[in-house]
């Protein structure tokens, strides 16, 4: 059974930065593509952003696009989610997930997390 363990969350002020970590284990496959989703108080769940681990392909969701980076440490099976410029709006909890298809949206995920709380705030 895949296991996925995020970690990083907390509070920080507008502007501010964090990091996201997410360790995967128990992965049976090589390809698979893996990422973020978050959900806010009273809204759906959203894509944030997916790395594929075959060629590294990055998928981000609009709001996020040039403030946030993921990256994956492919010896230590662990994604990053470098989150700059942190808005009030980015707060919510924020899921790892993982999928062994193509696609990147909610319905298609295989794995999740527990998720890790994100706050913005001054």
């Amino acid at each position: 059974q895949v296991q996925l363990v995020e970690s990083g969350g907390g509070l920080v002020q507008p502007g501010g930065s964090l990091r996201l970590s997410c360790a995967a284990s128990q992965v049976t496959l090589d390809y698979y593509r893996i990422g973020w989703f978050r959900q806010a108080p009273g809204k759906e769940r959203e894509g944030v952003a997916s790395i594929s681990t075959n060629i590294g392909r990055t998928i981000y969701g609009e709001s996020v696009k040039g403030r946030f980076t993921i990256s994956r440490d492919a010896a230590k099976n662990t994604v990053h989610l470098q989150m700059n410029s942190l808005k009030p709006e980015d707060t919510a909890i924020y899921y790892c997930a993982l999928t062994y298809g193509n696609s990147w949206f909610e319905g298609s995920m295989d794995y999740w997390g527990k998720g890790t709380p994100v706050t913005v705030s001054s």
